[in-house]
């Protein structure tokens, strides 16, 4: 091996390999473990997010494969809609100065799948770096045919069954890119903002019973103000009793507004009264429905004032009867400008009450960085409460488990009032909806033209159109379990694979991700027995993680750690270029720049994939966001280096030895059986840790045994076996084998966490302990044996290891060297420790250096000596010939002399009448305890100086 261990060339030579050899595949014998890969974005590149669950996916991958499982780790990615298409849309405008209409949408998603095959492997590529033992072979894509046909087939089905509909509703509208965004694409932002008072006359001479001729409503979007069908007071606001049905004059546009009572007004806020929009505000949406309101949409796609409004009920349908007409002054603006032009009028008709600074959330599109408008919109929607129940019943049953638990609660909250979901998205690049429509606007629903017209009976002369929209993209996502594996087809895979044992994600898209993936997969996917399948039986949710200082991730902050950047190392010139070479503000951009050079003023060194996926796993405590740490980084590279060196130390004693993988006789030292006996220990632990998802005390029980037991401890235990010229054969072979089988067996419990520098030592220490195979990660998973957990060994060790431990104190405490023979004496020693003693002598003289081990029996045997506790016997250096005499005297004296001015000032305090009549009686009792210890302290170091006077 070689002398330095250097990680990135052993990782770069082991990854290809493996995959090349086809370990990762399934090995089609064992019962199945199989989990599938959250499907990252194509556009995508790996963050801290990624590295961190797929470290965990990966143990356990690892871990099952070497149970004897027939393991599958589905690997994926996701066509990621918006995302794509923006990007696409980028390249093509700075390339070929076009846009997507320019070339139209066939040519447009051509360009799309071109981009796809040159750079749309990113993701993939980087996961490799981090050694993802998914199946490569099987790698899928949400836009791939048989997925598309699983997309086409699960909407159909659904529309059939009467689950999927199509109606004019209020969604989450991006102005910029015109499409529908879910729930997970908007990004709330705190803001400064205003509250704008307004007032709106009363109808019919109407007054308030205070004598007011209108009623103030306060609004953050005035611009809405055209689109309003109501006003709202609260059903116990005594102010507006009488007023509840009757009417206001919507200012500006002259519309008569009904007064309601609804519980949606807040009395203690502003005057109690709350303008009602229906159209274009979510929480007015309900209000609206709550009393059969009318639907007043005055905003374009562009979110620009129309030259008409729109009405509709609330079913979507068209309403006539109702003024829609919108003062020309604001047709056409945009909505921004619209909002200064209303509130401008309204001050100059006297209706502006009062301007209210305030702190509000806006909503933005987290593509498009616009303000996200509530806007009605004709969109797909899947019914969702008949799927629901199935889903909330699989969770309460224990069908599916959440680890950890607490994430149930956060599951049913949201499954309990579940809204219907908007499944459309006014895109090119997607799963186009699968609809056809004929002249008159009638659906049709089929996997294709031909397949509609026979499915319907339509004559061959009908002309149909398909719909323009695409899914969301969390509609694909959401058959990830069974489309991956081949579904609708009924596959060997389907067969062998589903429902898969585990899903790793975080905590973020239990709503968006795993809820839909539950109901879809119970819907759609039934056991023999016509029983609907669950996706996954345990659901692992992670923690987020953070910077150092427990700050979110983000762009903006600076503070995006690259997980590439510390396995490979990255200087700190390129490191400034990355985090701050797309930031549009100068100063913004020199704060992160400070922020990074203050952080990492050398830049990022490289430190290896083991080291990397070692610390993640540390710091994976069930479902806790995890504060970065370098240091931690640091030193599980320097846990990478021990385990490096060690097995250096193994295989210079042991490589052309005899350590019995031919046979002979074995004789086992105390050390021998100690360390077998922790193995069995750390193999149980491990496992059971492994078990119950706590990688975290996996591999801080991994690092325990390696560091301490296994290095620290008993590589020094071996040594005067080893180097003892005089050592028999069989004494010989017991400890070279089990130094090789020790570590053999160590490095499969490691494998799963750290699979590179455990499969490169794993090949050159498996032969001499005896074992065949080509990789360690097709080994069997160690298994403990109870019969060789030997509890008097592991007791005498540590009564070894006091010992040790003591003398290295002593050695400290006197400054003395290393190397310097010492003569120890023991005392108060019981017959147990006089035995092991007896039976240890040769391996306490050699590893603790020691001249001489004297057993005392007697306190008047005993020179003036240094001493250290093990248990109740005294571990004694006597000081002769050992300390600078007059030295230590000078110390001894100077600390009785501090002594002595304690003890005075405190003999002061307690003399004073005052102090003692008025202080607590605590207090005062403190004091005299303190007196006490003084004095008897300062007595102990008079007798010692007097001791080394006399030596």
């Amino acid at each position: 091996m070689d002398k330095t261990y250097q990680p990135a060339d052993i990782e770069r030579r082991w990854a290809p390999h493996w995959e090349a050899q086809g370990y990762f595949r399934p090995s089609g014998q064992g019962p199945s473990f199989s989990q599938m890969i959250p499907p990252p974005n194509v556009t995508g590149s790996l963050h801290m997010g990624h590295a961190f669950q797929d470290t965990i996916m990966d143990i356990l991958t690892r871990w099952h494969r070497m149970k004897g499982h027939n393991t599958l780790w589905q690997v994926g990615t996701d066509h990621a809609g918006i995302a794509t298409q923006m990007l696409v849309e980028r390249k093509l405008e700075a390339e070929e100065g076009k846009t997507r209409h320019d070339l139209g949408r066939e040519a447009f998603l051509d360009k799309v799948w071109e981009w796809k095959a040159e750079s749309g492997g990113n993701i993939t590529r980087q996961l490799r770096r981090l050694g993802a033992s998914v199946d490569w072979e099987r790698e899928r894509f949400t836009m791939d045919d048989g997925f598309y046909k699983a997309v086409q087939q699960v909407f159909i089905r659904l529309y059939d069954d009467g689950l999927i509909y199509r109606g004019k509703r209020l969604v989450n509208w991006d102005p910029k890119l015109h499409t529908a965004i879910s729930d997970l694409e908007v990004e709330n932002k705190d803001q400064q903002g205003q509250f704008w008072h307004f007032r709106y006359p009363l109808a019919d001479g109407l007054k308030t019973r205070d004598g007011q001729d209108h009623l103030v409503v306060a609004t953050t979007r005035p611009e809405t103000l055209l689109g309003d069908t109501c006003v709202a007071v609260n059903p116990d606001d005594e102010r507006y009793a009488d007023l509840v049905g009757q009417h206001v004059i919507l200012p500006l546009v002259g519309r008569r507004l009904e007064i309601v009572a609804d519980e949606h007004a807040d009395m203690e806020k502003g005057s109690g009264c709350v303008k009602i929009t229906p159209a274009h505000d979510f929480n007015d949406y309900e209000v609206g429905k709550r009393h059969q309101q009318p639907l007043i949409n005055v905003m374009s796609l562009s979110a620009a004032i129309l030259d008409q409004a729109q009405a509709f009920d609330l079913k979507g349908q068209p309403l006539s009867g109702i003024d829609t007409s919108i003062p020309e002054a604001y047709r056409g603006l945009d909505r921004y400008e619209a909002r200064r032009l209303i509130v401008a009028d309204m001050e100059a008709a006297g209706l502006l009450e009062q301007v209210e600074p305030i702190s509000n959330t806006l909503p933005y599109g987290d593509r498009s960085g616009v303000v996200i408008e509530p806007l009605l919109t004709d969109q797909w929607f899947v019914r969702i409460q008949p799927l629901a129940e199935p889903a909330i019943q699989a969770v309460e049953a224990g069908d599916i488990r959440f680890v950890p638990k607490q994430y149930e609660n956060m599951y049913f909250a949201w499954m309990r009032d579940i809204q219907d979901w908007c499944i459309s998205r006014q895109l090119w690049w997607g799963h186009r909806i699968p609809a056809w429509y004929d002249d008159q606007g009638n659906v049709y629903v089929g996997s294709d033209e031909a397949d509609v017209r026979a499915k319907y009976g339509l004559a061959d002369d009908l002309t149909l159109n398909q719909d323009e929209d695409v899914l969301d993209t969390w509609f694909s996502s959401g058959l990830w379990t069974f489309g991956t594996l081949g579904w609708p087809e009924s596959t060997e895979a389907l067969k062998a694979f589903h429902p898969t044992n585990v899903l790793v994600t975080g905590f973020d898209i239990i709503f968006f991700w795993v809820a839909r993936m539950i109901m879809l997969t119970l819907h759609f996917m039934k056991d023999e027995q016509g029983k609907p399948q669950v996706p996954f039986r345990d659901v692992y949710v992670t923690g987020l993680i953070r910077d150092e200082q427990g700050q979110k991730m983000s762009k903006s902050k600076g503070n995006v750690l690259d997980p590439l950047d510390m396995v490979d190392g990255i200087s700190l010139e390129d490191l400034l270029a990355k985090r701050t070479g797309n930031m549009m503000q100068p100063q913004m951009a020199e704060k992160i720049a400070k922020r990074t050079q203050k952080a990492f003023p050398d830049g990022i060194a490289a430190h290896g994939t083991d080291a990397l996926r070692f610390t993640l796993a540390a710091l994976a405590s069930t479902g806790r966001d995890i504060n970065w740490d370098m240091k931690r980084l640091e030193g599980y590279r320097n846990f990478c280096n021990k385990l490096w060196n060690a097995a250096r130390y193994v295989l210079s004693n042991a490589e052309g030895e005899d350590c019995g993988q031919h046979g002979g006789e074995v004789e086992l030292t105390l050390a021998d059986r100690w360390i077998i006996s922790r193995l069995q220990q750390t193999e149980q632990s491990v496992t059971q840790h492994l078990e119950q998802y706590r990688f975290d005390l996996a591999a801080n029980t991994l690092y325990e045994f390696i560091w301490n037991e296994y290095c620290d401890w008993y590589l020094e235990l071996s040594k005067p076996v080893l180097w003892d010229e005089n050592a028999s054969a069989a004494r010989l072979r017991g400890t070279r084998q089990t130094l090789v089988r020790v570590l053999e067996v160590t490095l499969r419990l490691a494998h799963p966490i750290m699979p590179f520098i455990t499969e490169e030592i794993w090949q050159r220490v498996a032969p001499l302990a005896g074992l065949a195979g080509e990789t360690i990660m097709l080994q069997p998973w160690p298994q403990a044996d109870q019969s060789r957990i030997d509890a008097a060994a592991e007791q005498d060790i540590e009564w070894v290891k006091g010992i040790i431990v003591a003398i290295r104190n002593l050695r400290a405490e006197m400054n003395i060297a290393p190397g310097k023979p010492l003569p120890i004496l023991l005392y108060k020693g019981h017959s147990e420790d006089l035995r092991r003693l007896n039976d240890n002598r040769v391996f306490l003289q050699k590893l603790a250096k020691l001249e001489s081990v004297t057993w005392v029996e007697h306190e008047a045997d005993l020179p003036m000596s240094a001493m250290q506790l093990v248990g109740e016997m005294e571990v004694r250096l006597p000081m002769a010939g050992f300390i600078d005499k007059e030295a230590e005297i000078t110390r001894l004296s100077k600390e009785v002399d501090r002594l002595g001015q304690d003890i005075k000032r405190t003999e002061g305090k307690l003399s004073n009448e005052a102090f003692v009549s008025k202080a607590p009686e605590a207090v005062v009792q403190k004091e005299q305890t303190k007196l006490a210890e003084a004095r008897q302290a300062q007595a102990t170091l008079q007798e010692q100086i007097e001791q080394l006077k006399a030596l």
